[in-house]
């Protein structure tokens, strides 16, 4: 560790540096600080940056170490917030220039809360796509966030600036929303850990006006350090009458004992007949054999759904034209013209169509379950290709219209409520991470992430070089 600058330090080697005396809090901010002034004009994942209050924080965190009395379990480890989440003192625009920051901002988000109860350093708010409608993150307010491996590629959305800050070690722990993909996506394409929980086990406030589609969760360099998240953020809060029960035992146990006997499905395309690229195809193929390797029984075979892709957007679009109903004529000709597009689309929906939706999503539930009574787990490749050009929602020449159509394999399981992480499996012959999705059935999060952990300490991962201007 003495060779490691504190910028790339994980929050577990932050966290016994603080009580050995190696290192302060204040130090770890400032090298987190130097880190964003140097690497973010190259990405653009902060929207806001509070250095002040950052070293406000970490000085208070600094004091608490010292009496030997850390507030919690993230005491002093920097934590960047995706933009948005309500946080107090800070403005929470959601990429949109309808959003007026010149309010009062006196509300913590239940993530947001947790995590400040626990002590945990905010250093700024990370960029997403306007009210973090797409699979990619550029907004009419922030502009485009590039990928930390090639800038002129897409970091992948919604939470994009939250998986290129954690790739460059600018902060080494981050919060993202995921309605249809939108933790797994980007960090496929970051080279970072991420998990969408089962629906409720992270509370989330406000409600969503993609209703139990949207799920919140941690976003990180390793597995330890997302179970260790998972622990505090599943903190209970009453604003969420969904939320589930907090957990009975922490995430963090149990992590350590591997896969063997498991019995893992593995589908290269969930038997959507999607075109998978080669080199994807290959990585994914490789995690199986690790699993095998493992001790894990793994057979390759589909779920035996279909794609939900139709019914899905009848929920998104649905919910995104709810998200606006409240702006004026003039204050929509600002929004994202992809978002108008598909908020017109979700206003010729009917109550049926919605209830039509649903029910596929019931039945789609149903066969998962099914499916997970042979299988503990399943693995697919998170994005079937590897990341493309930034600044548009489809890859150029696709003859595609909407992000959905090149990340099947995440928004069914925001549908199902199913757990499902996304760790790094590899890079293309570009050398573009690619990412391994493990879905587990609803409530084996701690399952999901015993094999994420497996697989992260049989093929390790090393994070994305810093990029120049």
């Amino acid at each position: 560790m003495a060779d490691t600058q504190p910028a790339d330090l994980t929050a577990p080697d932050l966290l016994a540096a603080y009580a050995a005396g190696e290192l302060s809090p204040v130090e770890a901010t400032e090298a987190v600080l130097q880190r964003i002034t140097e690497a973010d004009p190259s990405v653009n994942a902060y929207c806001l940056v509070d250095g002040e209050r950052a070293l406000q924080q970490a000085r208070a965190s600094e004091q608490r170490w010292q009496r030997g009395e850390p507030a919690g379990r993230l005491d002093g480890v920097p934590t960047s917030i995706k933009d948005i989440f309500l946080t107090q003192d800070w403005p929470t625009l959601r990429g949109s220039r309808t959003i007026d920051p010149d309010q009062r901002w006196t509300v913590d988000a239940p993530t947001v809360a947790r995590l400040r109860e626990h002590g945990a350093v905010f250093v700024g708010k990370t960029t997403t796509p306007e009210l973090a409608w797409k699979g990619v993150t550029d907004s009419p307010l922030t502009g485009i966030t590039r990928n930390p491996w090639d800038t002129s590629r897409t970091a992948g959305g919604s939470s994009g600036g939250a998986a290129a800050a954690v790739a460059l070690g600018m902060a080494p722990l981050a919060i993202g929303t995921d309605g249809g993909g939108s933790v797994r996506i980007p960090a496929a394409f970051c080279g970072i850990v991420a998990l969408k929980a089962t629906y409720g086990r992270v509370p989330h406030y406000p409600a969503s006006p993609y209703g139990t589609l949207a799920h919140a969760g941690p976003m990180t360099t390793t597995v330890t350090e997302t179970a260790l998240m998972l622990d505090v953020l599943s903190g209970p809060d009453s604003r969420d009458w969904s939320a589930l029960e907090p957990p009975t035992r922490s995430y963090l146990d149990g992590l350590e004992d591997g896969v063997r006997g498991l019995r893992i499905a593995v589908s290269l395309d969930l038997g959507f007949g999607t075109e998978v690229h080669p080199d994807v195809a290959r990585a994914v193929t490789d995690a199986a054999r690790a699993f095998e390797e493992l001790g894990a029984v793994v057979e390759q075979t589909d779920p035996g759904i279909s794609d939900p892709v139709a019914d899905f957007h009848v929920l998104w679009f649905a919910g995104a034209a709810k998200s606006i109903e409240h702006l004026t004529p003039e204050q929509r000709e600002l929004l994202d013209p992809g978002l108008q597009e598909i908020c017109r689309q979700g206003l010729t929906y009917s109550a049926q169509d919605y209830l039509e939706a649903t029910n596929t999503r019931m039945l789609l539930g149903q066969r998962m379950g099914a499916f997970h009574e042979t299988y503990d787990l399943l693995l697919t490749p998170t994005v079937p290709i590897p990341p493309f050009e930034a600044g548009v929602e489809v890859p150029p020449g696709s003859g595609a219209e909407r992000w959905t159509s090149w990340t099947p394999f995440t928004y069914p399981f925001n549908m199902t409520q199913q757990p499902a992480a996304s760790v790094p499996c590899g890079r293309t012959g570009e050398g573009l991470p690619i990412g391994l999705q493990i879905v587990g059935p609803r409530h084996a999060d701690a399952t999901v992430l015993r094999a994420a952990r497996a697989f992260e300490h049989a093929r390790p991962w090393h994070r994305a070089p810093h990029p120049t201007r």
